[in-house]
């Protein structure tokens, strides 16, 4: 039941909207493109910076953080609010590596702490307290990232999550996989937390904000 949350034309509008990227991350959304690698894209990183400028973020945890796509957006929205650490954390060592190039070149290095490992596990032996954390992990582990998220980050600080929509297998009754029932669970826990202010935007596969009361 898998589909696009968005027309393309829909899609291509969003993007076309966001300014002009540096040639680097330029180059790593061709890329993305290239070998179908799920980077969140345009309209959801210039999102995920906007929302890291409102709030003035210079302490921002990534779970799952990929080869650095996203934490290009919140390092230079780190850079912006006058400095800080963006906490790139992923499963991969070639992943690590390539982030490390790109965000180098792009003159973030000063910013960036790097880790190889699981991302929760990561999250939980940090010391905190962080203004902004980004999930992507693997959706049947969301629920449990929960309680972590809320011991690491700071009352007003904002929590960002993807694929709330998990390309349309959470509308499908029938679809009960690890995943998906991971995405309605957790959906169903912050949404309804006397702890949080949430809501799901619809920008690509579905982007949640939430505000750490």
């Amino acid at each position: 039941m898998a589909y696009e949350l968005l027309p393309e034309h829909i899609n291509r509008y969003l993007e076309n909207l966001v300014p002009q990227r540096a040639p680097e991350l330029a180059a790593m959304e061709m890329y993305a493109r290239q070998i179908h690698f799920p980077i969140i894209g345009p309209a959801s990183g210039y999102f995920c910076y906007l929302v890291a400028r409102l709030i003035g973020a210079r302490q921002v945890f990534e779970l799952g953080s990929g080869y650095g796509y996203s934490t290009v957006w919140f390092a230079r929205a780190v850079q912006e609010n006058g400095g800080g650490s963006v906490y790139h954390v992923v499963w991969n060592e070639e992943l690590s590596r390539q982030a490390r190039q790109h965000l180098s070149r792009l003159g973030y290095d000063s910013l960036i702490h790097y880790q190889v490992g699981e991302a929760v596990q990561a999250l939980r032996e940090i010391e905190g307290p962080l203004d902004l954390i980004f999930n992507d992990i693997d959706k049947r582990g969301y629920p449990a990232s929960l309680p972590v998220i809320e011991e690491k980050l700071r009352r007003g600080g904002a929590l960002i999550v993807d694929n709330l929509f998990w390309h349309g297998e959470v509308f499908d009754p029938h679809n009960h996989t690890a995943d998906t029932e991971g995405v309605r669970e957790f959906t169903r826990r912050i949404t309804s937390s006397p702890d949080w202010i949430a809501s799901i935007v619809p920008i690509r596969d579905g982007v949640l904000v939430a505000y750490k009361k």
